[in-house]
């Protein structure tokens, strides 16, 4: 079976509307694109006790977990300390994530003309971002090579930490899910299949819907309303998801009842 995957986003911008969250929708399309979708999302702003507990929870599913911010050296990024706190183990300066890091301030120097001086207080302070959970493995990052890091829940769950930045984020996430889950892409490869209805009413229509599932237990019926919608004006789109050949026979079987209420019809979609 594919695993379960879930999304953390944090960060004190997201929750005060002065940044537009851009991973739910991304992450979405990532694991669309390799058959695979997104079972949950959390919030969560700079707050130490919140994310520890929000972490914790993700550390005991059995869940794929991106988690995106926070993972800096500034004094409010906390990621990094609260993810040790939610799995009971120190924090400790990753070798690799070292060499990375002094890599990084190697390019900049030669970038900017000027010698690299590694026992620099700011140089000695930028390793910081290298001090992850004991046990962690590093993530890449092709943008600039401050790493990412990964850690594994007693649940068997999986946690792979990125920055908030998207244009590091998504490469570190595209680049866990090609290396490590490649083994489940489209093996539940789905299918929509809806219909647009103008003039009906959900009540009227559950019924249909619970029988629909009944009889198709391996599919989802869903209804989504909509009052302004600038093409279609009020209307429910109503259709069925699951694997391909399930979901045909269930939406099949969704028109032909649909055939008994006196119903206008918009068009057909297929997702």
């Amino acid at each position: 079976m594919s695993p379960t995957f879930g999304l953390i986003i944090i960060g004190d911008e997201i929750m005060s509307g002065k940044r537009q969250d851009k991973h739910m929708p991304k992450v979405i399309e990532l694991l669309s694109a390799r058959g695979l979708s997104l079972a949950w999302a959390d919030y969560v702003g700079d707050a130490p006790d919140r994310i520890t507990a929000t972490l914790a929870r993700a550390f005991e599913s059995a869940d794929v977990v991106f988690s995106c911010g926070g993972i800096g050296a500034t004094p409010d990024d906390h990621t990094r300390q609260c993810a040790a706190r939610a799995l009971g183990v120190p924090l400790a300066l990753h070798p690799e994530a070292k060499r990375l890091i002094q890599e990084r301030m190697q390019d900049t120097a030669q970038e900017q003309g000027v010698a690299y001086e590694p026992d620099r207080p700011d140089n000695i302070r930028r390793l910081d971002m290298g001090v992850f959970p004991a046990g962690a493995a590093i993530i890449r990052n092709p943008y600039n090579k401050i790493p990412g890091f990964s850690c594994q829940g007693a649940g068997g769950s999986a946690v792979h930490f990125v920055p908030g930045f998207p244009v590091m984020a998504w490469p570190m996430i595209e680049s866990v899910l090609d290396t490590h889950y490649s083994a489940h892409f489209r093996q539940n490869a789905h299918v929509e299949k809806s219909v647009i209805i103008f003039g009906a009413m959900e009540a009227t229509l559950t019924p249909l819907m619970e029988a629909i599932e009944a009889a198709h237990p391996g599919v989802k019926v869903f209804s989504l309303p909509s009052v302004d919608h600038p093409q279609w004006g009020r209307h429910i789109e109503l259709g069925v998801k699951g694997a391909p050949a399930e979901a045909d026979r269930a939406y099949a079987d969704l028109r032909q009842d649909l055939a008994a209420f006196p119903l206008e019809y918009g068009p057909e979609l297929v997702r």
